[in-house]
């Protein structure tokens, strides 16, 4: 079925609204019953409203969050969303971190219900840890309220899930992307197919195949704004002539080898 642009966004709205409100039914209502959590990206997913509860209970609930949105991109049933967001852990210490947030919106029950089939959120789990850190000893009541909440909702597995997301592509694969996206905008259509090679899986959001040429055509003339590296994914917004364009690119193993990168422009 075919969503308006209005619909699906107004779906996505409704997170950080109930977020902000402390409305955990709420909250955790918009998820279908199989939805799925994956917050920072390359942690361990949270599966159904069980544990999308104890997700909840862990990270938003006991803190206050803002949403400071520079871009929205609707394609399809995609919303992608750059922005930074503003956690205050307590009294004494406030994060910002800048973020790209990707939901999958689905139907539910009828064409009229719409549920958040997927919510990912792209940022640097240790680039938070620094920042974190750099705030001494005011930090600490909130490590330990964290710690708690981390080990009571998750247990020593859930911790470890969300800690593994400090690993990944790490600055090398996020310097690979942040040039090949360079390259692009430049119209390097050389150096980006040499970085790119043959097989590299290249498209306009999850399915549409295209060409390392018309990659170059649709970035041409763009500047990054947002570079993030979450688990063994680089997520990059770039604005330009041709409007705002949000890459996910997923990298191999060896961070010299990107294995598929999809461009996410807003929908005509």
């Amino acid at each position: 079925m075919s969503l308006t642009r209005s619909a699906v966004l107004a779906t996505v709205e409704r997170s950080p609204a109930a977020a902000g409100a402390h409305d955990r039914a709420g909250w955790v209502g918009l998820f279908a019953g199989d939805g799925k959590v994956q917050d920072p990206v390359g942690s361990r997913p949270h599966v159904g409203h069980a544990e999308i509860e104890r997700f909840y209970d862990t990270f938003i609930g006991p803190r206050d969050i803002t949403f400071h949105r520079a871009v929205d991109i609707v394609h399809g049933h995609t919303v992608l969303r750059d922005l930074v967001l503003e956690v205050a852990m307590g009294s004494a210490v406030t994060m910002h971190i800048p973020a790209i947030l990707r939901y999958d919106v689905h139907t539910a029950a009828s064409p009229d219900e719409l549920r958040i089939a997927r919510l990912q959120a792209y940022w640097e789990l240790p680039a938070m840890a620094w920042q974190f850190a750099r705030n001494g000893p005011a930090a600490v009541p909130a490590a330990l309220q964290l710690t708690r909440a981390l080990l009571t909702n998750q247990g020593p597995s859930g911790t470890a899930g969300f800690m593994s997301g400090a690993v990944g592509a790490g600055p090398r694969g996020k310097r690979l992307i942040a040039q090949l996206i360079d390259d692009a905008c430049a119209g390097n259509e050389v150096a980006v197919k040499r970085v790119l090679g043959p097989d590299v899986d290249i498209t306009a959001g999850d399915d549409d195949r295209l060409r390392p040429t018309e990659l170059v055509a649709a970035l041409n003339g763009a500047r990054r704004r947002t570079t993030i590296v979450a688990g063994r994914h680089v997520a990059v917004s770039v604005t330009g002539p041709g409007g705002d364009a949000i890459l996910i690119a997923d990298v191999g193993s060896r961070p010299s080898r990107v294995q598929r990168l999809r461009l996410f422009v807003e929908a005509g």
